[in-house]
């Protein structure tokens, strides 16, 4: 079956065809002002050709004086109006017409299958570039010092702006001046720096292990470019922020040991029994066979369980303080409980009736009970992935 277009349809699959081809057409390029992309376009088609379409070499030749001029006027006016950060342009249009004249430089001479020679007048750029990669750097190094000046004063946003200009020289040289000691100087004002703290609020003793555990917690995952968090305050560094878990209960319950018997049964087939009639006679099937019926018989288990449990609750308040400006900025509650349970169990009976939630206690026995500080330390431990998270989505502006 052929597929039948009306007018709209060719319409719309010629319109199409029309722009993919004028997309990847170097003269309609040229014509829309599109000089770079007319001139790579055509590199690209005259490149190891033999013969040179002639469309081609003159939208390559037109597109580069057009494209050379334009340039070279835009950086005259960026020279004229004297601003330090017009160096950066000036130094991106120099690389661009460095990068036009190199694409071209392999072409030439650059002659069309009828014998024409087009023309490309080159700028002599080696001065310019060096006068604006230096002062491109220079503005880059002048911005970024006077920024570190007002991080100096506290502004840690204008440090992280100063290190991105200190960054930005790289671009231009391997090394300039003494942008690493700056750099390092922005990274180090515009760190935010936090500590963690804990103390101890509830009005009983805690073990001394306790405290050393939390402070264990490993914040290396908490660390990024700008923000340092510490469990333990390191010389010469004002923290902007303290994070302290106060704790307010620590309760650990007496131990607990609990007996109970209870019966488990099951009902189970084991062998079987005649079925008889009204007469007590055993009844026939159709084939004149005895008729036969699997015997139910009620199995029985005494189980004997023993139940041990102690547990430890520590519950706080995890406080965000700014210290800059001495204001509780957040405040969130922590609980943890931690639970020893223990099941031992024996049994008389037949073994079958046994639950399965019965067979998972056979077995164990009685253990010994642990002390209240092993039960602390284990809630310090589950304390401290509470801690991270909250720090983590803390959300705050550091």
């Amino acid at each position: 079956m052929k597929l039948q277009l009306n007018s709209f349809g060719q319409f719309a699959i010629l319109t199409l065809f029309s722009i993919l081809v004028a997309c990847g057409n170097p003269v309609k390029m040229l014509e829309k002002g599109q000089y770079d992309p007319a001139i790579y376009t055509s590199v690209k088609r005259l490149a190891g050709k033999k013969k040179k379409k002639a469309r081609y070499v003159k939208t390559l030749e037109e597109a580069f004086e057009k494209a050379t001029k334009k340039d070279m006027k835009e950086i005259e006016v960026l020279k004229r109006e004297g601003r330090e950060e017009n160096w950066v342009e000036i130094n991106r249009i120099v690389e661009r017409i460095k990068k036009r004249q190199r694409a071209i430089e392999p072409l030439l001479p650059l002659i069309d299958q009828h014998g024409y020679k087009a023309s490309f007048k080159f700028v002599r750029i080696e001065d310019l570039e060096i006068e604006a990669k230096a002062k491109a750097a220079d503005y880059y190094y002048n911005e970024g010092k006077r920024l570190l000046a007002l991080a100096e004063r506290g502004d840690k946003s204008a440090a992280r702006d100063a290190y991105e200009m200190f960054q930005k020289l790289t671009y231009y040289y391997d090394r300039y001046k003494d942008e690493d000691e700056l750099m390092q100087k922005a990274l180090d004002l515009g760190t935010v720096y936090v500590l963690f703290d804990v103390k101890n609020h509830s009005n009983v003793l805690m073990p001394r292990e306790f405290d050393r555990e939390l402070r264990r917690v490993d914040l290396s995952d908490l660390q990024q470019k700008w923000r340092q968090v510490h469990s333990k305050p390191l010389q010469g560094i004002e923290y902007d922020y303290t994070v302290t878990l106060y704790i307010t209960q620590i309760d650990v319950s007496p131990e607990t040991v609990k007996e109970r018997e209870y019966i488990d049964d099951k009902t189970i087939e084991e062998g079987w029994e005649y079925v008889l009639d009204e007469n007590g006679n055993v009844r026939k099937d159709s084939a004149g066979n005895d008729i036969k019926i699997p015997k139910k018989v009620l199995i029985k288990a005494r189980v004997f369980e023993t139940y041990q449990h102690k547990a430890a609750v520590v519950s706080g308040t995890l406080e965000f303080t700014d210290n800059r400006l001495g204001d509780l900025i957040k405040s969130d509650l922590v609980t943890v409980e931690v639970n020893f349970e223990n099941y031992a169990a024996t049994f008389k009976g037949d073994e079958r009736a046994l639950s399965e939630e019965s067979k998972k206690k056979l077995g164990n026995k009685p253990l010994p009970f642990p002390t209240d500080e092993m039960l602390i330390l284990d809630a310090a431990d589950k304390l401290k992935p509470i801690i991270k998270s909250k720090i983590r989505r803390a959300r705050l502006d550091w």
